[in-house]
């Protein structure tokens, strides 16, 4: 596996993205079996993936925060609690199937406890503003935060769904605290390139969510897919393989979070850190 740096931490290429474990399943309507969703933890752990991206907020409608946090807790317990970055974040309520934002201080602190209790740690390897309040002034919150850190409670400071603007002055705020930077980003998705282009600047990571867009089976992929999935067929691997080689050739600042939610997805995922494109692939990926 390769590694990537995040921070003062050498982590591997590539993380899992948890929220899928705490997700309905759209062809069944129901969650993955508990077993399976642990036994993708476990196959991510076998891989060499040493970065594990959750949050309060993921959980199915109407139980509220927490679910994703405790599986993934439980599966590293199981696993006799390897040394791996494990990231949540908070800035988000859970209300039946809605998701308010929440950036007041007061529950930024409230929830950094929750997440604490949850995950069974003293400090939080790196915690993460969910996503800008409207009615919170940026500053305020990113302040909360920056006390987190003073506090000892997390060790390092992201920021997810954040604009050059905000990430700026949280960087003003954090210094050396802010390690990351978690936007969406994918073939079908590339607004965030001037996130990408700060973050490469300031020497912070960029972490990309939702990094394949949607992409599922190589017979129904829309137009923006059609590349990937020409490229993967011409190595002999998937779609998905050739998107997540795409993107850490794209910057060195890259670490993909692939959501998984059955262990040869993330088995499948992770082949990417040794699939070289060349070139010509590249260019025309990017195009």
């Amino acid at each position: 596996m390769q590694t990537r740096q995040l921070g003062d931490r050498s982590v591997s290429a590539i993380g899992l993205g948890g929220m899928p474990l705490s997700r309905v399943r759209f062809a069944t309507g129901e969650l993955p079996p508990r077993d399976e969703a642990i036994a993708t933890v476990h196959a991510a752990l076998e891989v060499g993936v040493t970065f594990i991206d959750t949050a309060d907020c993921y959980a199915p409608d109407g139980p509220g925060l927490g679910h994703n946090e405790e599986l993934i807790a439980e599966a590293l317990r199981a696993a006799g609690s390897p040394d791996v970055l494990i990231a949540t974040k908070g800035g988000i309520r859970r209300d039946g199937a809605d998701w308010p934002v929440d950036g007041r201080p007061e529950w930024i602190r409230e929830a950094v406890q929750g997440s604490l209790k949850r995950l069974g740690v003293e400090s939080i390897d790196l915690y993460q503003h969910h996503r800008p309040d409207p009615a919170v002034p940026y500053a305020e919150t990113i302040g909360a935060f920056k006390e987190l850190y003073d506090d000892g409670l997390v060790q390092r400071v992201g920021l997810s769904n954040a604009d050059p603007d905000q990430i700026r002055e949280a960087h003003g705020i954090l210094g050396d605290a802010l390690v990351s930077v978690q936007n969406q980003y994918s073939p079908s998705f590339r607004s965030s390139e001037p996130e990408l282009e700060l973050c490469e600047e300031l020497g912070l990571a960029f972490l990309p969510w939702s990094p394949m867009g949607g992409m599922r089976h190589a017979a129904d992929l829309a137009d923006d897919f059609k590349a990937f999935a020409e490229v993967g067929e011409a190595h002999g691997v998937s779609p998905q393989q050739a998107c997540i080689a795409w993107l850490l050739a794209r910057s060195p600042s890259i670490i993909p979070i692939p959501g998984a939610s059955r262990p040869a997805s993330i088995r499948d995922t992770a082949e990417a850190t040794h699939l070289e494109l060349s070139a010509d692939e590249l260019a025309r990926l990017n195009a």
